[in-house]
């Protein structure tokens, strides 16, 4: 990658003191307001969920292919590296992109078609929304993590699956619980940064992943590989960030712009093209996701009955023979205040859980609900 100084002056459009309030006053610590959200993020419980999330592909035997919470580090650091380079806030860059995915649902883009779907008379489901939910309602515990204003935004407008190549921020603050869509652009430049780190974070990583899998063969891959990586096959994603991270800072530099330059932009592309046909869209991807998203249709139906039946009777689900009625009563429990004080109904209550889930925990629940639990007996414990 190369060492370039900046000669752009980036200015962002709002001020520091807009870019770092929060929703609740407190008083900034040792930590400051970015590098304190970043510890917000990483304590809570979504956050550490991340880690058996699938990004691409689902419930691998494999240690080393890429979870949903590896994907977030790799977003944060490429965000931060361009950050630095363009003299802009690292912390807040690197911040956004650590929290970016927190609303992701189950089984990556197939959980959340399911619940879109499910959903689609309140709202449906859109993972960048929910991760504003997250960060402002629900996150910590079902309190709210407070986070900063420019966290927030980067957040909820960070869609990396956008084929832009050049953003700029928008010029005007906006509630951010009004947002309703995935076309609206973040107000800074450290924003801006995280939604184009997505796209250089995946894309690589990927096509690496799916070469271990077998799911495509190097022979297979555009000749404009060859451009970004050659011997080192196994480090496919290494050379991608450091190839497009050099692009995207000369760029900026050059245009003062956040972007990629025409020839780079043109083979991130091809890349991207080639991933949908032979990855995304493989029929072994399409197949597991299809039974993807019978589980979560399956289980929020399921949920839907019993909160439907027994409300907030939580005797009931206490009472109950199937450990995920058990589990699902301790969550409403616990989380009667806010529910309580939104009026929510029972879609958006069970849309919260099942988004909440992690693949793994997922097919648990399924298992819980199609089967009945084992008998035990113990052939040292006869009671005459």
């Amino acid at each position: 990658m190369p060492k370039v100084q900046t000669s752009v002056s980036f200015v962002n459009p709002l001020s520091d003191e807009e870019y770092k309030s929060r929703l609740y006053s407190r008083r900034e610590d040792i930590r400051g307001p970015y590098f304190r959200d970043q510890t917000a993020i990483i304590h809570s419980l979504p956050f550490r969920r991340l880690k058996n999330k699938a990004q691409v592909f689902f419930a691998p035997n494999n240690d080393h292919i890429c979870t949903r919470i590896e994907h977030a580090f790799h977003v944060a650091t490429i965000a931060e590296t361009i950050a630095k380079a363009l003299n802009l806030k690292e912390e807040m860059a690197y911040t956004i992109g650590l929290g970016h995915d927190l609303g992701h649902a189950p089984f990556g883009h197939a959980g959340e078609k399911a619940l879109k779907n499910k959903c689609s008379d309140i709202g449906g489901f859109i993972h960048e929304i929910h991760g504003l939910r997250i960060v402002d309602k629900i996150g910590d515990r079902g309190k709210s993590l407070n986070l900063t204003y420019g966290v927030r935004d980067g957040i909820i407008c960070h869609c990396g699956e956008a084929p832009e190549q050049v953003l700029q921020p928008r010029k005007k603050k906006k509630q951010l619980e009004d947002i309703r869509g995935r076309n609206i652009y973040p107000c800074s430049y450290e924003g801006c940064i995280v939604r184009i780190a997505d796209r250089i974070a995946y894309i690589g990583r990927d096509i690496e992943d799916a070469l271990l899998g077998g799911f495509i063969k190097r022979s297979e891959i555009p000749k404009c590989i060859d451009r970004i990586t050659r011997a080192r096959i196994r480090n496919i994603n290494a050379d991608f960030i450091d190839f497009f991270v050099g692009d995207v800072i000369s760029y900026c530099n050059e245009s003062g712009k956040i972007g990629f330059s025409n020839e780079k932009y043109s083979i991130l592309m091809e890349l991207y093209n080639f991933s949908i046909k032979k990855i995304y869209e493989h029929e072994k991807i399409i197949n597991y996701g299809i039974y993807c998203e019978k589980i979560i249709v399956k289980l929020f139906d399921y949920l839907c009955d019993i909160h439907q039946k027994w409300g907030s009777k939580y005797d009931e689900y206490s009472r109950s023979s199937n450990p995920l009625d058990r589990r699902f009563g301790r969550y409403l429990k616990y989380m009667k205040k806010i529910y309580s004080q939104e009026k929510a109904g029972t879609k958006k209550i069970v849309r919260d859980y099942v988004a909440g889930m992690t693949d793994r925990y997922a097919l648990r629940c399924m298992k819980e609900i199609s089967f009945p639990e084992e008998l035990c007996f113990d052939i040292f414990d006869i009671k005459s």
